[in-house]
């Protein structure tokens, strides 16, 4: 017998022991990011935390509880590529934020592995925007390279990272000039000395001897780059520095080469979609935030779609702590300045995924993909839009934060409730 839960009530439903492990999304546009399009009241079949089938004609196995998206969007979960979720809790606070380590003697070497809470406090409110994976990123300390970024969901669970060491995260814009010792061929050459000291490791460390710019821990840490089995990812908004770094990777095959922030990359749009280079920019980076962003404009994310540049959405402007939830929003303004509704879409789910080497897990509705299933009240790409039911990695997930629990605690306070009220 078949077990039916509406989408609204499905966040109060968990997997618990016998729980059926099979589940079909139904009654729902589905919008799947593959050549099928969006699937008019479609379905989408979970067995075992992978999607098995989508489609407007799904079979559905006698057992399998059914979600009833009663005419909802039926979309992939979003997928946020700069973030700091569980890396901070109160940014202004140094002892729950560990997104940088300004005194450490390390650089490359640190891990945001190490320092992830998946309990932290932001991710469940950042799940209910829709967000179901993320790539966690640290800050730089005292050198243009910040460390090791990872990859995790927003289930919240012991297991949610799962993926460390993903990329190498380095600042060679103007506040990596200044690190660096005053100029940006100060931290070129810093750059250019760094990946001599991993193309040397472990030789030229052997007895006490140390490089020219790492120790022998950041050596090691920066060989996954220089050998290009991880990318380096690039902190960069100027056009001219842009240029440099395509010019950098040119230099230093085979490594992997990702921008980040873009401001000015629309600029040399040609120049990256020849190279291959994606960029990750937040769509609504509009006023000149510094020397280095005078060409920030709303068009910047169509114009390098149009060039064939591969494109992922952030929510820079917005803060990576705790804002990801934002990226429906920042991804509508893309559409409202150009984007074709499909590719904005695309480039928070799909994109991002294929951006860190997942797109084959993550980012679509289609047989083989983990079951990362978002149920919307309407286009998720409309402000006023919201998810109503979830699930990641195949399992219902919980659709409450802390700040939903306050709310349902004290919305129907009165004056004659008592003093010290608990619940």
């Amino acid at each position: 017998m078949q077990r039916f839960i509406s989408a609204l009530a499905l966040g109060m439903v968990l997997a618990a022991p016998g729980f059926a492990q099979s589940y079909a999304v139904t009654n729902g546009r589905v919008v799947t990011n593959t050549d099928a399009g969006i699937v008019e009241n479609g379905t989408v079949l979970v067995r075992d935390g992978d999607i098995v089938a989508v489609g407007s004609d799904v079979t559905i196995p006698v057992g399998t509880t059914v979600i009833d998206a009663d005419g909802g969007w039926i979309t992939p979960g979003i997928f946020a590529p700069v973030t700091q979720l569980g890396l901070i809790e109160v940014a202004l606070e140094g002892s729950t934020n560990d997104a940088s380590a300004d005194e450490s003697p390390y650089s490359v070497a640190l891990d945001v592995a190490d320092s992830f809470n998946p309990a932290g406090m932001h991710i469940a409110s950042n799940r209910l925007g829709g967000i179901t994976r993320a790539a966690l990123y640290p800050s730089t300390g005292w050198n243009i390279f910040a460390g090791q970024g990872a990859l995790i969901d927003t289930s919240g669970s012991s297991t949610s990272l799962f993926e460390e060491g993903s990329f190498v995260f380095a600042d060679l814009s103007q506040s990596g000039a200044a690190t660096a010792g005053g100029s940006r061929s100060a931290a070129w050459t810093y750059l250019d000395a760094a990946f001599a000291d991993a193309r040397g490791y472990p030789g030229r460390f052997s007895g006490d001897h140390e490089g020219d710019a790492l120790n022998r821990y950041d050596a090691a840490a920066l060989v996954p780059v220089v050998r290009g089995r991880i990318p380096l990812v690039m902190n960069l908004d100027r056009a001219a520095d842009i240029r440099r770094a395509l010019r950098f990777r040119a230099e230093h095959a085979p490594m992997q080469l990702i921008i980040q922030g873009g401001a000015e990359a629309w600029m040399v749009a040609d120049e990256l979609a020849e190279a291959g280079v994606p960029v990750l920019i937040d769509p609504i980076r509009n006023l000149p935030s510094s020397f280095d962003a005078l060409g920030s404009t709303l068009e910047g994310a169509a114009r390098l779609q149009q060039a064939g540049v591969t494109v992922a959405y952030t929510t820079e402007s917005a803060d990576g702590y705790f804002n990801a939830r934002l990226l429906t929003q920042h991804a509508g303004n893309a559409v409202g300045h150009g984007v074709p509704w499909d590719a904005a879409f695309r480039a928070i789910t799909l994109t991002p995924a294929e951006v860190y080497g997942v797109g084959d897990r993550f980012g679509a509705l289609a047989a083989g993909y983990t079951g990362d299933v978002v149920v919307w009240d309407g286009d998720p790409l409309e402000v006023m839009s919201a998810p109503v039911a979830m699930l990641i990695n195949g399992e219902p997930t919980d659709m409450t934060s802390r700040e939903t629990q306050l709310r349902d605690r004290y919305m129907n306070i009165t004056d004659e409730t008592p003093f010290a009220y608990r619940r």
